[in-house]
């Protein structure tokens, strides 16, 4: 089985499309959360994932979008954004990302959490210690995690020592090997932070026990000018074309 692995979409409509294209073919889609927040088509994407996914977890962003989290927590920008992207959202898709929860347990090899095992909504997970620690909080082999918007792995060895962080480029894979776990994140597909603008994702080949992190450009350009129709922050819009 081809499992594409997506995560932190943020309303970016044109982002998304252009994965789904260049992932092909692909047998389920896992969506590690923040499907909405920041851009400017929050009901396309929750329709297309909610479509395709087997698997969807809520991000800090959509059940702030819903109202669910207090959002002076977020600054101006994303605040702006969170309420704007919840104003717009169908009660229909406010249902849908209402049940979500922001970490499952997918089978007895894989664990998902949107930010990390400990801190499921808000943890930014990219440190080794910070890892270490994680990894007593899930026993299964293989962790997936979104959130910080950056693609990185970490491996656990028999022994317990902690490796990484690694930072996958295009076309990078990763073989599971017998007695080590795995912390993954297949970086964003809305709105990347590693000065990469192109959209992140993966995909975890079953058969192979690989997962392969993959990079695509999309019009960030058309993206922007849909952001800038609503008037969403000026700031999100112009860091797309850095990758910040």
């Amino acid at each position: 089985m081809r499992i594409l692995i997506l995560s932190d979409i943020h309303s970016n409509i044109v982002a998304l499309e252009a994965v789904l294209s260049a992932a092909q073919p692909y047998d389920t889609v896992w969506n590690l959360g923040d499907t909405i927040g920041y851009g400017p088509r929050p009901n396309e994407c929750v329709a297309t994932i909610h479509t395709l996914a087997s698997i969807m977890l809520a991000g800090n962003h959509d059940l702030a979008c819903l109202g669910l989290l207090d959002l002076s927590d977020f600054n101006p920008d994303a605040r702006a954004a969170n309420v704007w992207n919840g104003d717009q959202l169908t009660d229909d898709h406010r249902m849908l990302l209402e049940e979500l929860e922001p970490f499952q347990l997918i089978n007895e090899r894989v664990f998902a959490a949107h930010g990390s095992p400990r801190e499921p909504i808000w943890e930014y997970l990219l440190t080794r210690y910070q890892a270490l620690d994680n990894f007593r909080r899930f026993e299964q082999q293989v962790c997936l995690i979104g959130h910080s918007h950056v693609p990185l792995v970490f491996r656990l060895t028999p022994e317990g020592r902690c490796e990484g962080p690694s930072s996958p480029d295009d076309g990078t894979t990763l073989t599971f090997e017998t007695g080590f776990r795995y912390i993954v994140n297949p970086g964003s597909v809305g709105q990347p932070r590693n000065q990469d603008p192109r959209a992140a994702f993966a995909i975890f080949d079953t058969t192979t026990d690989t997962i392969t992190f993959r990079r695509v450009r999309y019009d960030i350009g058309l993206t922007q000018r849909q952001m800038r129709d609503v008037q969403l922050p000026e700031a999100l819009i112009t860091r797309l074309e850095y990758g910040i």
